[in-house]
């Protein structure tokens, strides 16, 4: 794309943005986009393809505000208070930007996923990984990450909904602590012999990639199946996971 194409469509995307934040998604059409930006409807179309790329457009637009704040954070050194101050910046960011967050988070399209959206989960998944590593994970890494995405976005799509001053302060802390205490183990290291078989299993499987070519493709595969088997027979309780043998 040269660089007049790329700044009338930066342009276009801060004036949508704009409109976005200042008056909610029904703003966001496309007379009062052109309008704003400075440009004709076709140029929207002809940059965009139709309405709904340039909402993704924006939601990206959106991620990289997003994005820049997290990024901004130093790291810990302890992955647990990591994913607490990821949290709570996740909340915040939403709540003082609904229109943006509602169009980030609440309009799921099934197959799509925009670039923002995919470094955000990378984040996470990072973050959880490093947990896994440690032997800190009660559950598979995967599903770690996917409960820690969907409680947050619930929360914060929640809060919004209760409007500005009405959510309950205590909602998001609350919530942030049952999950972490569902999925981690504590903060002693492994060393300490307090973690059962789920949380190794967890953190063997984490730094299987690491194996390299002691192991064959299938024994990759195999012995990763029968982590996610310990991991999970733990997790589901006394009993539930001992029907096999």
């Amino acid at each position: 794309m040269d660089d007049r194409r790329s700044r009338t469509r930066q342009r276009i995307v801060e004036a949508a943005a704009a409109l976005l934040a200042e008056s909610g998604r029904d703003a966001v059409s496309t007379r009062a986009v052109s309008s704003a930006a400075g440009v004709q409807a076709p140029t929207i179309y002809r940059l965009f393809g139709d309405k709904q790329g340039l909402l993704d457009a924006v939601s990206d637009h959106g991620f990289t505000a997003y994005l820049r704040v997290k990024t901004e954070r130093e790291p810990t050194g302890d992955p647990v208070e990591d994913l607490r101050q990821g949290w709570d910046i996740h909340v915040e960011f939403g709540v003082r930007n609904p229109a943006f967050y509602a169009l980030m988070y609440g309009e799921p399209r099934f197959g799509a996923q925009l670039p923002g959206a995919r470094e955000s989960a990378r984040l996470l998944r990072d973050l959880v990984q490093a947990l896994a590593r440690e032997g800190r994970l009660r559950v598979e890494a995967e599903t770690a990450a996917r409960m820690i995405h969907a409680a947050c976005s619930g929360v914060t799509l929640s809060l919004i909904a209760a409007g500005a001053g009405e959510g309950d302060p205590a909602l998001s802390r609350l919530t942030r602590e049952a999950v972490l205490r569902a999925i981690t183990t504590g903060p002693e290291p492994p060393d300490t012999g307090g973690f059962g078989p789920a949380a190794r299993a967890v953190a063997m499987k984490a730094v299987l990639p690491e194996v390299g070519p002691d192991l064959t493709p299938a024994e990759h595969g195999l012995l990763a199946e029968w982590l996610d088997r310990i991991a999970r027979a733990e997790a589901t309780g006394p009993g539930r996971g001992a029907g096999r043998r």
